[in-house]
C-alpha cells in the first residue's frame, strides 16, 4: 500500500474522534464536534515511519536542510523525516522550537545541530487557526532561517493555512484536510 494511503488508515483508526455534539476543546479554546489527536499516530512506530516517508518524498528535491517546528507537535514528525532521509543516504536535520527561549545557558529558542542560516520547512501536526505554527515561524525568522514552506499532517480548514500564506507569504502544504478525513470516514 502506498505510504500516504496507509498513513490515512492509521490516522482514521487511531487519531480521528467524532461526536454529534461539540465536546472537544481545542487549543484555540473553541469547542468542536471532532478532534484529531495526531500524537496517537506520530508516536506510533508505523505512523511516524509513514509520515517520514511521505514528507520526505515531498521535500526530497527541494534542497531542504532541516525540518522542525514548535515542540511537541512537530518533534516526532521532524525525527521521522530526518531518519527517513538518513536511511536513503541524505541529510535533513531535525530542529525543535521551544515555546519560549531558555532563561539560562545560551538562551536559545531553537535547538538544532546545523549551522544557521539554512533552508528549512516548518512542521506542525494539525493547523487550525495557525497559532502554534506562527509561533514557530516567528522564532525561525528571528533566528535567520530561510523558510521554504510549512507542512502539516492535517489542515482543519479553519483559516490557519490562509492566514500563514497571506501574512507570511509562505506556502502551506498538508498531507490531509478535514474534508478528506470526513470523506474517508463516510466512504
Amino acid at each position: 500500500m502506498e505510504p500516504k494511503k496507509a498513513l490515512l488508515k492509521i490516522i482514521l483508526e487511531k487519531s480521528f474522534k467524532y461526536s454529534k455534539e461539540p465536546v472537544f476543546k481545542l487549543q484555540s479554546g473553541k469547542m468542536s464536534n471532532y478532534y484529531i489527536d495526531l500524537k496517537q499516530t506520530t508516536l506510533n512506530p508505523d505512523g511516524i515511519r509513514l509520515i517520514g516517508e511521505t514528507i520526505f518524498q515531498m521535500i526530497e528535491e527541494k534542497g531542504i536542510q532541516a525540518v522542525g517546528g514548535l515542540t511537541l507537535g512537530a518533534d516526532p514528525i521532524a525525527m521521522g523525516i530526518s531518519l527517513t532521509a538518513s536511511i536513503k543516504g541524505k541529510t535533513i536535520f531535525p530542529f525543535i522550537v521551544r515555546k519560549e527561549a531558555k532563561d539560562h545557558g545560551t538562551g536559545k529558542q531553537i535547538e538544532a545541530a546545523f549551522p544557521f542560516p539554512a533552508d528549512v520547512m516548518v512542521l506542525d501536526d494539525v493547523i487550525t487557526t495557525g497559532g502554534s505554527t506562527i509561533k514557530a515561524l516567528d522564532a525561525c525568522i528571528k533566528e535567520g532561517l530561510n523558510i521554504k514552506g510549512v507542512i502539516c499532517i492535517v489542515n482543519r480548514e479553519e483559516g490557519g493555512k490562509e492566514k500563514i500564506e497571506n501574512d507570511y507569504k509562505i506556502p502551506v502544504y498538508s498531507l490531509f484536510t478535514k474534508t478528506e478525513l470526513f470523506q474517508s470516514v463516510q466512504a
